[in-house]
């Protein structure tokens, strides 16, 4: 028999974003899978999820790998008998000059950060029209709207995401599945606290609130984005960014 819950998945679940997007959608009474490359953190979040009498499972899957990630969704549409939530969350980065960077450099942050959300999205859209309802979030990012000085890569990966995912809300917005980015600032988490003080103080001081996002502030937009209540909200992009790029 099918889950009563909605089935959310959610990548790069282990750390981060991720994590705590896949710890609200279980705390919102959502069966989320959480997958990454690594089974051991993802069991980590997994114990913490249920520990707060929430309902998780573990899905280790590198994105990259297209057939695999690709097995993995469909897997999950035949286990739980629906597929009801997407989060494409998981992303790397390979920062260079352009005329330093490689194409390893920009092939992998292509691959991880684009083509995995297609891969992930073509998998997921038809248990979600069979179900009538399907609520796809691609997590995008600030330097895909306006560009970043040393992230040719990233910026069009992410800028890449939100083209996508508009012509994905098009395609599927007559079959009960909406599509949105969320699109981060400077949050806090393992990929800010590498920079120099002076960076973080410049920029902190062009964040209108005054502080760097928590990773609960993007798990937050994820939230209402996924829920029933959105169901008139496609083809967005949510900027969570404390106001630093607004126009």
């Amino acid at each position: 028999m099918p889950d009563e819950k909605r089935i959310a998945f959610v990548t790069g679940a282990s750390r981060g974003i991720g994590r705590a997007i896949a710890l609200r959608l279980a705390a919102d009474g959502r069966h989320v899978v959480l997958a990454s490359r690594s089974e051991g953190p993802l069991s980590e979040v997994k114990s913490q999820i249920e520990s707060a009498g929430g309902s998780a499972s573990v899905c280790a899957v590198d994105v990259s790998d297209r057939d695999a990630l690709a097995d993995a969704v469909s897997t999950t549409a035949k286990d739980h008998g629906r597929f009801d939530i997407l989060v494409n969350n998981a992303g790397i980065t390979r920062d260079n000059l352009l005329m330093r960077m490689s194409l390893d450099e920009w092939d992998a942050v292509i691959s991880t950060n684009l083509t995995s959300a297609f891969v992930a999205m073509k998998a997921a859209a038809r248990p979600m029209m069979k179900g009538k309802f399907g609520r796809i979030v691609n997590i995008a990012s600030t330097s895909g709207l306006v560009g970043n000085a040393g992230q040719a890569n990233y910026a069009a990966a992410k800028s890449g995401l939100v083209g996508m995912t508009r012509s994905v809300a098009r395609e599927l917005g007559g079959k009960g599945v909406t599509a949105n980015v969320v699109a981060p600032g400077f949050i806090n988490t393992d990929m800010t606290g590498d920079l120099p003080e002076d960076v973080m103080n410049s920029i902190q001081s062009m964040v209108q609130v005054g502080r760097l996002g928590e990773p609960e502030d993007i798990a937050a937009a994820v939230a209402y984005t996924t829920s029933d209540d959105a169901g008139f909200l496609t083809g967005q992009v949510i900027t969570v960014d404390g106001g630093m790029t607004m126009c």
